[in-house]
């Protein structure tokens, strides 16, 4: 069952009287519980792809159908100029309700020690129904989750006092907490070393297996590619093709 599609799906910058092409015309879906990776050189459009996908950025026009849901129904994507706060208010509890982002460059709050940042998306919204949790429901998950990315020994400690490594896993930890179907990946090995990108690779693929979450990355890690079961190539902007079911 397709989670995530794309159809027609454009963006267009405008530099002086240049039009560029960042993405033109990507057709795909993305199957629940897939190991996706959106792969190409840089400056290919991946990352931007990858944004248009997580309702981060606004595409020119084009459709996206997130979890059965038309995200853009009824708007006319060429004519805006800005996001309205209607149509803000719909996108930010969309992405709050199925996503959840792992950057290359961590983006952890340097204030706050891995216990509270891997916990902090619980508290910046509710939860769909099927996914609300106690109080102490939040606790133990939270703790499962650093547990398992192992880290229970540093759960104390602020991201300064963490190797790129561990402030990884606390990325990834921090990106399941809402139980998001879907994980967006931009380059998450970018910023490791060669040993930790493994272990890193690893632990993503072990909870894709055993949590059944889905996980899109852009990258041109050769070995995020190989470890993929969809892999969606992407040069100037334009999808030049799919290859699906591979063997890991």
């Amino acid at each position: 069952m397709a989670i995530l599609e794309v159809h027609n799906l454009c963006k267009n910058y405008q530099m002086g009287k240049i039009t560029v092409h960042a993405v033109d015309k990507a057709n795909f879906s993305i199957e629940q519980g897939e190991f996706a990776s959106i792969s190409g050189p840089s400056g290919s459009g991946k990352s931007t792809l990858l944004n248009l996908m997580g309702l981060i950025d606004l595409p020119t026009s084009g459709q996206i159908v997130l979890n059965g849901i038309d995200v853009y129904t009824g708007q006319d994507l060429p004519s805006l100029k800005s996001i309205p706060p209607k149509l803000d208010n719909h996108i930010t509890a969309l992405r709050r309700q199925n996503l959840g982002f792992i950057f290359q460059n961590f983006n952890l709050i340097q204030v706050l020690n891995v216990y509270e940042n891997v916990e902090l998306p619980l508290k910046l919204g509710s939860l769909p129904d099927d996914r609300a949790m106690s109080r102490t429901q939040q606790t133990e998950w939270v703790d499962f989750l650093i547990e398992t990315v192992g880290l229970t020994d540093w759960k104390n400690h602020k991201p300064s006092e963490l190797s790129g490594g561990q402030r990884q896993r606390v990325a990834i930890a921090r990106a399941l907490a809402t139980k998001a179907p879907i994980i967006m990946a931009d380059e998450p090995t970018a910023n490791l070393d060669s040993k930790n990108g493994d272990a890193i690779l690893a632990l993503m693929k072990k909870l894709n297996q055993e949590l059944k979450t889905t996980f899109v990355f852009s990258t041109h890690d050769s070995k995020i590619v190989d470890m993929s079961d969809h892999v969606i190539k992407i040069k100037d902007g334009i999808i030049l093709g799919e290859e699906k079911n591979k063997k890991i």
